[in-house]
């Protein structure tokens, strides 16, 4: 098999979206320590939390939109549980199953988080670009996510660290 190697172009475009990715994912997470005294990964899950329905989702479920590991999410919730910000309960038709429910310590956190992390994400990215240059940003990310993940998530392999599926809802 002979190795394709990438062009000057994409070389250039590779190195330049490494370098922003880090940057940015690094200028959030500084924000949000000062603001907050918690990392991006945990301001995440307490808005995909907010987000879900009764403010609650199967653990499963929050690791895939999360896109982190079912044990990074255990370990980040047990900390955002100790905090006061998130409670785990059991799910009573699958015994193994859990979910993470938003408390009101943690809609006020996040109430109080969102407006500087919003800003920041704001001066650090979209302030940069132009309108058109937003939707081609969508447009490059989603086509990339959807090659990563599978055009159809549930037809997708289980080899990513998130995408093991639980048997349903809890009820």
């Amino acid at each position: 098999m002979t190795t394709r190697w990438l062009t000057p172009e994409e070389q250039r475009a590779w190195r330049a979206y490494i370098a922003a990715s880090l940057l940015l994912e690094d200028t959030i997470d500084r924000q949000l320590q000062q603001e907050a005294g918690m990392p991006h990964v945990y301001y995440s899950i307490l808005a995909n939390l907010a987000e879900a329905p009764d403010r609650r989702l199967r653990m499963t479920d929050l690791a895939e939109r999360t896109k982190i590991t079912r044990s990074r999410l255990t370990y980040a919730v047990t900390r955002l549980e100790k905090d006061g910000a998130v409670r785990r309960e059991g799910c009573p038709s699958d015994r193994r199953g859990s979910t993470a429910v938003l408390t009101a310590e943690g809609t006020t956190l996040l109430e109080r988080t969102a407006p500087g992390h919003v800003a920041t994400v704001r001066a650090a990215l979209f302030d940069r670009l132009t309108p058109e240059q937003v939707g081609q940003l969508e447009e490059i990310c989603a086509s990339v996510a959807r090659g990563l993940e599978g055009d159809d998530p549930q037809a997708a392999p289980d080899d990513v660290p998130w995408r093991r599926r639980s048997p349903g809802p809890c009820a």
